[in-house]
């Protein structure tokens, strides 16, 4: 018995550590295969891993864009003789609203923003400028903007002026035989504009003229005011201009014109504190309460004193049109100085005053306009308004996002304006055997590539003018003589009037 128990004991034994044994062995195998598994995983990781970096790599060198946070945009570029630029700050918000960033490169800019005339002080700057590259101000700008030159120049829209001291005894000659009326004397800084008698005029100063005034002017609740229309110009020959319809700026005189008296400035003079027009009682309504704007409050007021407001807004766009075709020569000029303009455009702000007929005059033209609202608030709308439609028009507001002004390639020129958006008189061009007639060379075969080029420039700011206003090329009338402009500017004429006859959205 004893023995076959110790045989019993043997074999159970012998099965434990068989089973122990077998145990052990699965550990070995499943810690073998975890081992396995953890090495290849981490291959399989290390290889996915370089992989991205290898494609990453790939990617930027196709030049394909991958995502960034601060993903680079346009550039834009600020000069001014000031170190304080907080009065552009509505200029830095629609353009950094557009995705421009600023950069303080001299050379590697899209566009560069000029408070102050550029031409001299970066003239080596701006000889040999790129294609894309756009400035706020065309070379000799200031034959429209210098108060002399403009107050001086023929136009029935210019109240006679006269140089000093060269047209003194000229000034003299006008004012003996006109006893009843009165001169402001003026300068090219804006300062010391009053009212003089013939015994208190300083002929010697430089730079100083004298002009006609306005003595029966239109009032609103008494006060005397003056218009401010902003105008783009867009391009130089051909000649096209633009002003903002969008709403006008209102400034009026802080004290009522009437009892007159030459020694308060403040009765005739607008000045930096001017009365706004939402202090004034008879346009405060409409402007506050009904939430119209300058424009249309100003033009219900005058409808209510019987009068069509209209024969103002056709006399400042023909005003308008006159001033500058009467600069364009002496502008042409000094653009070729830095090829051939399409570089630059102009926005400045011409300011008008009316008579009591209704009748507008041009005051002055102001380079470089004030857009802060600093003093006045409410301007702020106004302002950035007037600045993101700008740049809409001239090409600055981009349709597609991308880094840069410069349009990259053949495909996307013709996704903005392709051939058959400029094609013109269907009708004519179907009889043209040559190229010698005016307006066959606004037909496919006769279009030069300039030719092509500048139709081009007009159909894009057509299609992006927004509240601006085409002034110049006007529509053609019967009354219009042709042959008083110049070939270029005849030919842009006839092509707008083509489109006109196609599209009665391009007639305005």
């Amino acid at each position: 018995m004893s023995d076959k128990k110790e045989q019993g004991k043997d074999q159970k034994q012998d099965v434990g550590c068989t089973i122990y044994t077998q145990m052990m062995n699965l550990k070995m195998k499943t810690l073998l295969k975890f081992c396995i598994y953890f090495i290849v995983g981490s291959i399989i990781l290390y290889c996915l891993f370089f992989s991205l970096l290898r494609y990453q790599e790939v990617l930027i060198k196709a030049r394909v864009k991958i995502p960034e946070v601060n993903e680079k945009g346009p550039l834009y570029r600020i000069y001014t003789k000031s170190n304080d630029t907080r009065y552009l700050k509505h200029v830095f918000n629609v353009l950094e609203c557009l995705g421009f960033k600023r950069t303080d490169d001299p050379l590697n800019w899209d566009l560069l923003w000029a408070h102050d005339y550029p031409f001299r002080s970066l003239s080596s700057h701006l000889n040999k400028l790129k294609t894309h590259q756009r400035i706020n101000h065309f070379p000799g700008c200031g034959y429209i903007t210098n108060k002399v030159d403009l107050s001086t120049t023929e136009s029935r829209y210019m109240l006679p002026a006269f140089k000093m001291p060269e047209q003194h005894e000229e000034f003299f000659r006008y004012a003996e035989q006109h006893p009843q009326k009165m001169f402001v004397q003026k300068s090219n800084d804006h300062r010391g504009i009053s009212i003089k008698s013939m015994s208190g005029i300083n002929s010697t100063i430089t730079g100083a003229f004298m002009q006609e005034f306005i003595q029966r002017p239109f009032l609103v609740d008494g006060y005397k005011f003056d218009i401010g229309i902003y105008t783009v110009i867009t391009s130089i020959d051909p000649l096209r201009v633009y002003m903002y319809k969008g709403d006008v700026l209102f400034r009026f005189c802080p004290v009522k014109y009437y009892p007159f008296d030459p020694e308060v400035l403040d009765k005739y003079i607008v000045g930096d504190d001017y009365l706004p027009i939402w202090n004034v009682p008879s346009l405060k309504t409409y402007y506050t309460k009904l939430k119209f704007s300058m424009k249309d409050s100003f033009d219900a007021y005058v409808r209510s004193q019987g009068k069509d407001p209209e024969k103002i807004w056709n006399g400042v766009r023909e005003a308008i049109k006159e001033i500058t075709l009467s600069k364009e020569n002496h502008i042409k000029e000094a653009v070729h100085r830095f090829g051939y303009g399409r570089n630059f455009f102009e926005l400045i702000r011409i300011d008008f005053a009316l008579d009591e007929d209704l009748n507008v005059y041009i005051m002055e033209a102001n380079m470089s306009p004030n857009l802060s609202s600093a003093h006045y608030p409410p301007n702020q709308l106004l302002y950035e308004q007037v600045i993101y439609n700008l740049f809409s028009l001239v090409g600055i507001a981009q349709k597609t996002k991308k880094d840069s002004l410069k349009i990259r390639s053949k495909t996307e020129e013709e996704m903005e304006v392709a051939d058959k958006n400029l094609m013109v008189l269907p009708e004519v061009c179907i009889e043209c055997n040559d190229c010698f007639r005016v307006e066959c060379q606004l037909c496919g075969p006769c279009i030069t590539p300039e030719t092509k080029l500048i139709m081009s420039q007009s159909y894009l700011e057509h299609e992006n003018k927004m509240d601006f206003q085409r002034i110049f090329p006007p529509p053609i009338t019967k009354d219009m003589i042709l042959k008083d402009y110049t070939l270029r500017n005849q030919l842009l004429v006839r092509w707008y009037q083509g489109k006109c006859e196609l599209d009665n959205s391009w007639c305005l």
